[in-house]
């Protein structure tokens, strides 16, 4: 019998729960790798809400205060017993030595398979509990006793495939809305775009109010990611030409039917000078916290004008946000984009608007780029061909070339790699050399 800890719901009001977490969850929370506040000290946690999933395991959003930032809101599945078996040592958090979980050990639960299972239950059957609301889509039949497991890798949420069938993502740090994750691919199914997979079922939660908390899909059996088949290309020696064209195509697709689900924006004639506005924002404000950065200001910002002369060429409309080749698995000869969440660094209003489709271009190139560097020694010429392969298959399909629009397309790249040096230099100090190798090409207008 599994040895749980169970609590009376008086015991477990937030205000006493805190007593037992705060200390833990201090030391805990900063080490994760979705952790927003990187170097930031924790000063302060509050409970913003609690769900007891089945005794021994608490549902909570946790809102987080560090030094010199803005607050977060984060999701936790907390196990706790008082004893842990071997195989969930890994998962410990700590063992608090105050208030109701005294002596107790309070670990992640979503690698404890009790749990996992519960949680699938819960997806399969939709209801409430308590703040919680659990649906599904009617037309998709989830089998019962499915195991589940963690995958690992460097991720800014959290997924349990469920026995190679389905995959579920947990919304780590929570914003409050509806998730692009949910709402983009549900509105391409009902489209009848089969680049994407649709969503199974889902949770969210009406406290503090409506927020999008986890999405299940197919999980794409044999699928392999964007990034591990290039550097499988790159390792082999091989041209990755033929897969990058079709890429493009995928990607057009996807944007063609993007357009036809969210109506696009009406063009702006002050839209151009908005985005430069933006750009140059998130540079001077990386600038300050990338001191390798501050050589290349101004020349970057050349790029930054240019586009608030003469704006984006076409209407802006929803796409991806953050496509890169971990966004895109693929399946025999067949692409498929996943992941639209957008960079969850943005707050979730500017990742639902419409934007220009050369973003998720750009986005891609960037992957292009990132992909030739890990390989030593550095093959540009890889990343040039497959750039050039990507565009192409993006023209055939959308019957327009995103090279046409190349002040635009260099405003965009310029502006990723902005993103990913202050992304690397606060989490991967060892991969800061690859987005400043880019920075230095644009800065000369390359």
């Amino acid at each position: 019998m599994l040895k749980t800890a169970t609590q009376s719901r008086e015991s477990l009001s937030p205000p006493l729960l805190l007593t037992s977490l705060a200390g833990v969850l201090q030391k805990w929370l900063p080490e994760q790798r979705w952790f927003a506040g990187k170097g930031l000290p924790v000063t302060e946690l509050a409970v913003v809400s609690m769900t007891e999933l089945h005794p021994g395991c608490l549902h909570l959003l946790i809102r987080s205060r560090h030094a010199g930032s803005r607050d977060d809101c984060y999701q936790l599945l907390l196990g706790v017993r008082r004893d842990l078996p071997p195989r969930l040592h890994h998962a410990v958090i700590g063992r608090p030595s105050e208030g109701p979980l005294a002596g107790l050990t309070v670990y992640d639960a979503l690698h404890d398979p009790r749990s996992a299972a519960l949680l699938l239950e819960r997806l399969r059957t939709p209801g409430t509990a308590g703040p919680l609301r659990f649906e599904r889509d009617v037309q998709t039949v989830v089998p019962p006793n499915l195991t589940a497991r963690v995958l690992d890798g460097e991720q800014s949420n959290t997924s349990l495939v469920y026995g190679d069938s389905f995959i579920l993502k947990l919304f780590r740090r929570i914003q409050y809305g509806v998730n692009p994750d949910l709402e983009v691919p549900w509105a391409l199914a009902g489209q009848g775009c089969a680049r994407v997979p649709s969503p199974v079922a889902w949770f969210w939660t009406s406290e503090p109010r409506k927020t999008t908390l986890g999405v299940l899909q197919p999980f794409l059996r044999g699928a392999t990611d964007g990034w591990t088949l290039a550097l499988q290309s790159l390792a082999a020696g091989r041209d990755f030409t033929d897969e990058s064209y079709e890429l493009g195509r995928a990607t057009a697709e996807v944007h063609l039917a993007l357009a036809q689900v969210f109506d696009p924006d009406i063009p702006d004639r002050h839209g151009g000078r908005r985005l430069a506005e933006g750009m140059t924002s998130r540079l001077d404000t990386s600038a300050r916290q990338v001191p390798a950065l501050v050589p290349y200001v101004s020349r970057l910002r050349a790029a930054y004008d240019a586009v608030a002369a003469r704006g984006p060429a076409r209407p802006p409309q929803r796409i991806h946000g953050d496509l890169h080749l971990g966004q895109v698995l693929r399946a025999g000869q067949r692409w498929f984009v996943i992941d639209f969440e957008g960079e969850p660094a943005r707050p979730i209003a500017e990742r639902r608007r419409a934007q220009a489709t050369v973003r998720d271009v750009a986005g891609m190139l960037r992957s292009f780029d990132y992909a030739a560097h890990a390989r030593r020694p550095w093959q540009p010429r890889w990343a040039r061909r497959c750039r050039e392969a990507y565009c192409a298959g993006y023209a055939a399909e959308a019957s327009w070339d995103p090279r046409t629009e190349a002040g635009l397309l260099r405003a965009y790249e310029t502006d990723r790699a902005v993103y990913e040096a202050l992304y690397e230099a606060r989490h991967r100090p060892d991969w800061l050399p690859v987005p400043m190798a880019a920075i230095a090409r644009l800065a000369e207008g390359r």
